[in-house]
Formats: C-alpha cells, structure tokens, sequence
C-alpha cells in the first residue's frame, strides 16, 4: 500500500464513526447504514484523495446521498413487514460519535417517528437536528436550494414536534424509572409495573413475523402490564425464547443498558442478545416500550461488534 493510499485510508477512517451515525439515523437500520458506509470507502478509495478539499463534506455528502437512495428502495419492503416494523436497536454510551451529536437523536421514539418522513425530509431532520449543520451546507450535500432545504426542514420539524426530540426526563431519573420497570416485570409485581406505566403507555414489538409477539400495538397501562407478566413467568419466558432462537432455551440473562441513547433492556441466551426493550420515558413514568425480537435485527446488540465500513 503506497503512502498516497495509507493517507486516504487514515482520512476515512477519522470520519467512519460519522458516516455510520449520519447513515444509521437515516435509515433505522444497522446492515443498511453499514453497507452504505462500505460503498462510501469504495467511492473514497477510487476517487482522487488530494484533490478533495475538506475531506468529511465530501464522505457525508456521498454518505448522505447514497443512505437517501437506499432509504427509498426499502420502504416499500418495510410497507409489507409482518407487522409493526421498528429501527434496528444499537447499544450506545461506547461509541465517540455520542459526544459529538445528540442522544436525543439515536432514541427509539424519534427514529420511529422519522420513518414517517419523506427520504429528504428525513436526511434534513437528522443534518439539521442531530448533527447541527447549517441549510447552506444541508443544501450542498443534498444538491438542493437553501430556501428548499429550509422547507423540507420546516415541515420535518413540525411532523416530528418538539416534544418528540427532547426527553422530559433528566438522565437519572430514566435510570431510576426503567430499573424500577425491570424489577416489577421480573418480580411478577402487577401493582409496581402498574404504578410506573403512564396510564396511556403503548407497546410496539417487532417480531418480523418470526417470533411470538404481537403484531399490534398495545394500548393501555392494564393491557401493557398484563402482557408483560405473562411473557415475564418462567412459562412465558421459556415460550418466547424458543420462538426466538428456534430451539431450547440456553442460560438467559436480563441486563440494563443503553439503548438508543436511552437506559434499556437487553435479553441475552449464553451471552449472545436475542431481544431488546427500548423504554421512552417521560417525567417519571413510561409512555412507551419498544420489543425488537426479530432475529435479523439484533446485530447493533452484540458487544465488541465493530460498525461501519472497514477499509482492506
């Protein structure tokens, strides 16, 4: 490798964690921000390095613009999802990227609501919104006008809403709220889960039509809570798991971590995750959870596993 290509590789390298968090708001998923961010290396590995003036413009711009592309050939597949379909969950709180954009950005609710966006709506949301950018350089990277950019982030604004991209929750008191959530569901304690649901909580699950769980939001505080203690009991859990894994059920372990930029749930088999539970939670109560158990959906869980593209 000549020293014209070890630089370029150290250029992109310096901007992958960016790239993966410009592609991964964009599209909700993990293996599509991935393989976006293979096909910027490659673009960047044949184009002329030096001759590129500000080398992390011109990444997210292509990042950009190819995470658009793809985000427009996979909605219709997400249109016919067997039932609801949710964003990939990340671990999150290890990765540099999160002292540069906000956390607020990478949470469960906002990236659900972000589904409902027009590809360009939502790739100015996630500039705009999560990474700062002023509508000059937005409109560069999108090939658009600054007064367009500022439309498109208008309208994005006020179908997302303000009260979605900001926690009234304080850090701690998240902590506090899903620690009390995971002890009621896991002591079988109707009356505690009961008193930290919001009586209008809703529950979504993504199984992907592979697992057993619902295929329609559960509104409700009674109706959440019941479901959750069935799943919870040794029966329940047992029944779940092997919908999950397809066979009988190893060593499981519930542990509290950061999902999404939020305190969550993972569910691990022998030390690989097979389940997640983000928890939005508002003031001191939880308004929403969220249960991704589809298999193909779990990789952004695995512990170590690295992210992004990784030049040869």
């Amino acid at each position: 490798m000549d020293d014209g290509r070890d630089a370029a590789t150290e250029t992109f390298l310096r901007h992958r964690g960016r790239l993966t968090a410009v592609a991964y708001r964009i599209l909700g998923s993990v293996a599509d921000a991935e393989d976006v961010v293979q096909e910027a290396w490659l673009r960047w590995s044949r184009s002329d390095a030096e001759a590129v003036h500000d080398p992390g413009a011109f990444l997210v711009r292509v990042t950009t613009r190819l995470a658009i592309d793809r985000l427009r050939r996979v909605k219709a597949r997400r249109e016919s999802y067997v039932g609801p379909w949710l964003p990939e969950p990340l671990l999150t709180g290890q990765d540099p990227v999160d002292d540069v954009v906000m956390a607020d950005s990478i949470s469960m609710a906002v990236l659900v609501v972000l589904e409902t966006l027009s590809p360009l709506e939502r790739a100015v949301f996630v500039l705009r919104e999560a990474f700062g950018m002023p509508h000059a350089e937005v409109a560069e990277i999108l090939d658009r006008t600054e007064d367009a950019v500022r439309q498109l982030a208008r309208r994005a604004r006020e179908h997302v809403g303000q009260g979605a991209i900001r926690y009234s929750a304080d850090r701690p008191t998240r902590e506090a709220v899903t620690a009390r959530f995971l002890a009621a569901t896991t002591n079988g304690d109707l009356h505690a889960l009961m008193g930290v649901l919001a009586p209008e909580v809703v529950l979504v699950a993504d199984g992907g039509g592979r697992t057993l769980a619902p295929r329609r939001p559960l509104h409700g505080a009674e109706k959440v809570a019941r479901f959750l203690l069935a799943v919870a009991t040794p029966r329940g859990t047992a029944r779940f798991l092997e919908s999950v894994i397809g066979g009988p059920v190893p060593d499981m372990a519930l542990r509290l971590v950061d999902v999404n930029g939020a305190p969550g749930v993972v569910v691990t088999a022998d030390g690989r995750a097979v389940a997640a539970l983000a928890v939005d939670v508002q003031r001191d109560t939880v308004v929403g959870l969220y249960l991704i158990a589809n298999p193909g959906k779990l990789d952004g869980l695995q512990e170590g596993r690295p992210h992004g593209a990784r030049p040869p």
